[in-house]
């Protein structure tokens, strides 16, 4: 895991990894990979699942023993855990395009389970420390992660893309600074869903 999150960010993204670096950086032979992953699509999910627990400790951690938080603060402590891990940001798009449908069912079956498990956490921890209501968090939760996925791949071009960019810079607008970006338009959100949301 250590090595693919660490060829994930040299390389620029999780869609640049393969199992032989990978496989070659954990000391490994090229076929010891296989031992524990039956493809580069078992390995980033795995990935995935590892980065939802992270994203849930950081949550926790964040939170500490913290009460009443607002909604502008509730959308700070989602923005910037979520933004704390680059490569689960990342793989997120990834997880729903691909890694879910590309693994055996049993896996998908798994990741699912660990990853709702390590979500309904997060919000449980939430809804204890805020002043929001579950529901009100839950859709929120749902902002986060759609805004995640996609402002970090609009964020994160492709070599390619950022050379087009610096060539017609108006381009260069959709180029979006992920944190700030992710931040403000998640706290617009927490902010509206309390305004708009009432039990």
């Amino acid at each position: 895991m250590a090595a693919a999150e660490s060829i994930a960010l040299e390389l620029g993204g999780v869609r640049f990894i393969t199992l032989a670096p990978v496989t070659e950086r954990a000391g490994l032979h090229r076929t010891g990979v296989r031992r524990y992953y039956a493809s580069k699509e078992e390995l980033l999910l795995e990935l995935a699942e590892r980065g939802w627990r992270q994203w849930r400790d950081a949550v926790k951690d964040e939170l500490g023993d913290r009460k009443g938080l607002g909604p502008r603060e509730v959308a700070t402590v989602m923005a910037e855990t979520i933004s704390s891990l680059p490569v689960f940001c990342d793989l997120l798009t990834h997880v729903t395009l691909s890694l879910e449908g590309d693994v055996a069912m049993e896996r998908a079956r798994r990741y699912k389970t660990n990853s709702f498990a390590a979500h309904d956490e997060i919000v449980n921890a939430l809804d204890h420390a805020s002043s929001m209501t579950l529901e009100q968090i839950s859709a929120l939760m749902a902002a986060v992660l759609a805004f995640a996925a996609s402002f970090w791949q609009v964020s994160h071009p492709t070599p390619n893309l950022a050379a087009l960019y610096e060539q017609v810079p108006r381009w260069g607008h959709v180029a979006l600074d992920f944190a700030p970006r992710l931040r403000s338009l998640l706290e617009a959100t927490a902010v509206g869903l309390v305004e708009t949301m009432t039990e």
